[in-house]
């Protein structure tokens, strides 16, 4: 297998379904209610706020049917990379491509209409996703059994837990034949049935699809994917065979002082 640790990703190869060149993101950090006014009336003359790198000079090729792990400590950066590649947010610099239909799991549970029940909210989430109504109608029953919350289906969204949303919003990404899956700490909130499930249903996407994880748990990386990537203070620090990068991960959990300064706008 080719690994996803090149540094240049060819644009023109068909065979890399996500690719980055030198991507950054920042964001706008304002003292004050007071100078986000200042800054749309008065912004080509001054600039009143501090900007935030939460990633700098991201590059890499992600090959059809590769499954690669991204790891770090909270604030380096992994859930603003999973956002540009969900289109949630734009790169503040750099290039991006996806090729293929991509199913975020985390970015689904986090728009869910609050008022809406679990069912509407399956057929907001299928089409959103690109399934036409029907289709969506098509596989409801499964992607209700699959979720096994029961009748909260008929329930709003307001009232599931975490866990629920979470099983609902991969329930609806485990029928819309994606490309690219992309999970973002899903397994976390649910119980111990629902995560076997779930790994038991990455195991056999896997053979086809192309695999984005997210986690805290190296064991877990190991588990899913073949290789990781490890982002620290915004830039990638080590990328190549998921247990050699696990194993340098943990050896820096242990030996180095958890550094702050990370969530820094001037760090």
């Amino acid at each position: 297998m080719v690994s996803p640790m090149s540094s240049d990703p060819d644009i023109s190869d068909p065979d890399i379904v996500v690719g980055a060149r030198h991507l950054a993101k920042a964001y706008r950090l304002y003292d004050n209610p007071q100078d986000w006014l200042r800054q749309g009336l008065l912004g080509a003359y001054k600039t009143y706020y501090k900007s935030f790198w939460a990633l700098k000079d991201i590059s890499f090729g992600i090959r059809r049917g590769e499954s690669l792990g991204i790891i770090g400590r909270n604030g380096c950066g992994k859930s603003t990379l999973l956002q540009i590649v969900c289109g949630i947010t734009r790169p503040t610099k750099g290039e991006l491509w996806v090729r293929g239909r991509v199913a975020p799991v985390l970015a689904l549970g986090a728009t869910f209409d609050q008022e809406a029940t679990g069912r509407e909210n399956v057929l907001i989430g299928g089409a959103v996703l690109g399934l036409k109504r029907h289709e969506v109608l098509a596989k409801f029953e499964s992607i209700a059994d699959f979720a096994g919350i029961g009748a909260y289906m008929e329930q709003p969204i307001r009232l599931y837990s975490t866990g629920m949303r979470m099983r609902l919003a991969f329930a609806i990404c485990a029928h819309i034949d994606a490309d690219i899956l992309i999970v973002d700490e899903a397994l976390s909130v649910g119980d111990a049935a629902f995560q076997r499930k779930c790994v038991d249903w990455i195991d056999n996407f896997r053979r086809t699809g192309t695999l984005l994880f997210v986690s805290h748990s190296p064991n877990e990386m190991i588990r899913l994917c073949t290789n990781a990537m490890w982002i620290d203070n915004g830039r990638i620090r080590e990328i190549g065979d998921s247990t050699d990068i696990a194993r340098a991960y943990k050896r820096a959990a242990r030996r180095e002082k958890d550094n702050m300064a990370r969530f820094s706008a001037l760090s």
